[in-house]
């Protein structure tokens, strides 16, 4: 009886064993690679699946997206310019038996495989297109990936360029080449204020040239912009031209009115005494020195 009860309990714990042995849990984000005396037979979707223990091999392969940090790569661009560029890929499994089949460790292969393309591409352009076609150079490494890759079943979705380390001496040129591109950009916005404001200038020159009362008009409006600061004292220069100009027809107008001159009488004095008489006559006066006879 005790033989039985004994013999009963291995076949139970054996029976127990088999079970936990042949009954696999294939997740939602995973699919089944099942090899049976190492022959593949297929793939296993998700859900509980019963194997035979000894004889069957389950390798779960995930199918998410993964991210992958491609590490920084010292880079010689086009224009010999050393930089330190990483990177960032991601990609997913498509087809489960050949990412098991195909190779042997799928991550570490796309890690290598995205170093050396990431260093060929960027080693082709030159540091200002690497600065500034990040987009092009993406879809670049992603294409070349994806013809290497799609013999493993993975499928690279993206390729991202993360950071891009320049060296002190060419970030100080940078620095430089951006303050004389602000530099001119400031010159010839200058220039064309000027040459904006030098045309409305004449043409507004050529306004009050036409309208003369508008220069004055304009002159009064400076009087009231200058008085607006309350100064005391006001030195505000007169069109001296103009002035002189108006004076000459002014004074042209009155001798053109006047016509010829009129004579002017000259006035007889009387001699009041005898003396008066002898100066008016020509004799010399008192303290006079008679003038010598000539002839």
């Amino acid at each position: 009886m005790k033989v039985l009860i004994i013999l009963i309990v291995i076949v139970a714990v054996l029976c127990l064993l088999g079970f936990a042995l042949s009954a696999k849990i294939v997740k939602q984000y995973e699919q089944g690679v099942l090899f049976r005396l190492g022959r593949v037979l297929g793939t296993r979707k998700p859900g509980f699946r019963l194997i035979v223990p000894f004889v069957d091999v389950l390798h779960r392969v995930s199918m998410r997206i993964i991210t992958m940090p491609i590490q920084s790569q010292g880079i010689i661009t086009r224009d010999n310019v050393s930089v330190d560029v990483s990177a960032v890929a991601y990609f997913r499994v498509v087809d489960a038996v050949k990412s098991v089949v195909a190779i042997e460790n799928v991550h570490a292969a796309i890690d290598q495989i995205a170093q050396t393309t990431l260093r060929k591409v960027v080693g082709q352009h030159t540091l200002d297109e690497t600065l500034s076609e990040t987009d092009r150079i993406n879809l670049g490494i992603r294409q070349i990936l994806d013809v290497t890759t799609v013999e493993w079943g993975v499928e690279v979705t993206l390729v991202e360029l993360k950071d891009i380390q320049l060296p002190e001496s060419m970030k100080r040129a940078m620095a430089r080449q951006a303050e004389a591109e602000r530099e001119k950009r400031a010159k010839i916005i200058n220039a064309e204020g000027e040459s904006l404001a030098a045309a409305a200038l004449g043409d507004a020159s050529d306004t009050m040239m036409a309208h003369p009362l508008a220069l004055q008009l304009r002159n009064l409006q400076s009087l009231v912009e200058i008085g607006v600061d309350k100064n005391t004292t006001v030195v505000f220069p007169a069109p001296l031209m103009t002035t002189i100009a108006e004076l000459g027809e002014f004074l042209a107008r009155e001798k053109a009115a006047a016509g010829p001159a009129a004579a002017v009488p000259v006035p007889v004095v009387a001699a009041r005494t005898p003396l008066d008489a002898a100066v008016m006559n020509g004799a010399p006066g008192p303290g006079e020195v008679p003038a010598a006879p000539t002839g």
